[in-house]
């Protein structure tokens, strides 16, 4: 049996939920979406859909239309859909109610600089379009059997639009636009925690979550991994900790950094003197201050508030430098169980750990190949949340991955004992 009505439509039970709950939830992440855009609408005015060409960003109607299409993708136009993981995704597709979507939208075939000279249709038609796609959905969705693989791609794009909701909540960052979130403030200091040696179940099992469910790619198979005993910090490192390290010359020595992070550095100090995260207008050596833009405004950090913003290469850095290192992810998820009430938080900033990406032993990818395969390898894992991250997406065993040089997501980290 799912849960149905006693799930919230924003809690991390929504891996397991029912029909019912579920068309709730795909309403509300679609009313999410639009009303980011309406904000970006707001603040950039005629301008709005123009944003520069940069690695990590979209240009909005592109984002936009990317949502619906990837809803119909998976749903409406795939007749294996009640296969869940075993569709094969090469099956012969539906034509989309928009005949231009899979040139303009398919992300597998669309390279992202080609994104910006795309013929793109407006706003109002783009928004028609997300309405009669999701109709669709909604309307196949109350005739689906009220089983995980019926509902495993309305769960996958569910999260993906989730996904898609962060991006844009990091792209106005990146733009400076004023969104009114509320941001992590500062926490209390707690002494770093000490757990275990212990045989820890990391991923999750073939059955989904604890009674059945959906679960990512990367997340499978379960597998037991010995831990050995080892020093984690309760929260992430904070501000007032970052700046030690910048005030003891922590971006101009060499041997703090692995040679790829410094060279990182040297390409970012030639543009714009790095010396500080991203987004910091000022890290005093003085008076200890950071002021760093949040959303267009400059605003005085705390010093109990998390560090944001930081690349893998500045938390490693920042990790050598006070002699300790970046948790593996598998200390890192063993302790969110096994140390969270004696106050290991987590929540407020994605965090990096010192594990590069790479499939669990066993590993199947499941018919959306693009999500995990091509990343395999060059990406680093973060665990965690962020202030912007949907409560459904919460998941202890949730695996986020980004290059090491990424500093535009809400980003931080915690460090463990050597």
């Amino acid at each position: 049996m799912h849960k149905t009505s006693s799930t919230s439509i924003d809690s991390p039970d929504m891996r397991r939920a029912g029909r019912g709950v579920l068309s709730l939830a795909l309403m509300d992440a679609r009313n999410h979406t639009l009303h980011l855009l309406s904000q970006y609408e707001q603040s950039l005015g005629a301008d709005w859909p123009l944003v520069p060409m940069l690695p990590e960003l979209n240009p909005p109607l592109w984002e936009l239309g990317h949502v619906g299409w990837f809803q119909e993708w998976w749903i409406g136009r795939n007749l294996q859909r009640q296969l869940g993981r075993r569709c094969d995704p090469a099956v012969t597709r539906l034509a989309s109610i928009e005949p231009q979507a899979d040139r303009w939208w398919n992300s597998s075939q669309v390279a992202h600089d080609s994104r910006w000279a795309l013929d793109l249709p407006d706003l109002a038609s783009i928004k028609t379009y997300l309405l009669d796609t999701l109709e669709s959905t909604l309307e196949l969705l109350e005739k689906a059997p009220d089983e995980d693989d019926a509902l495993y791609f309305y769960r996958l794009a569910l999260f993906h639009e989730d996904m898609h909701g962060e991006a844009l909540i990091y792209m106005a960052q990146t733009l400076g636009l004023p969104l009114s979130l509320n941001m992590p403030g500062a926490a209390p200091v707690r002494e770093p925690l000490l757990v275990p040696a212990m045989r820890w179940q990391l991923g999750i099992g073939e059955g989904g979550a604890e009674h059945g469910g959906f679960t990512f790619d990367n997340e499978r198979p379960m597998h037991e991994v010995q831990v050995p005993e080892f020093e984690i910090d309760a929260q992430v490192v904070s501000w007032a900790q970052f700046v030690e390290f910048v005030d003891d010359g922590g971006y101009d020595r060499p041997e703090l950094w692995q040679p790829q992070g410094w060279q990182w550095l040297q390409d970012k100090a030639e543009g714009e003197g790095r010396r500080g995260p991203r987004y910091v207008e000022q890290i005093g050596v003085a008076s200890g201050a950071v002021m760093q833009t949040r959303f267009g405004t400059p605003r005085r950090m705390l010093g109990g508030q998390p560090v944001m913003h930081v690349t893998w290469w500045e938390a490693d850095a920042w990790c050598r430098w006070a002699g300790r290192r970046l948790p593996a992810e598998v200390e890192w998820e063993a302790a969110a169980h096994h140390a969270a009430r004696r106050g290991f938080r987590w929540g407020d900033v994605w965090e990096w750990t010192g594990t590069t990406l790479r499939p669990y032993p066993g590993f199947s990818a499941d018919p959306y190949r693009d999500y995990s395969e091509p990343w395999f390898g060059t990406h680093k894992v973060l665990r965690g949340a962020s202030f912007a991250t949907r409560a459904r997406m919460k998941n202890p065993k949730y695996r986020n991955f980004f290059l090491p040089g990424r500093d535009d997501i809400f980003c931080g980290f915690r460090s463990c004992a050597l």
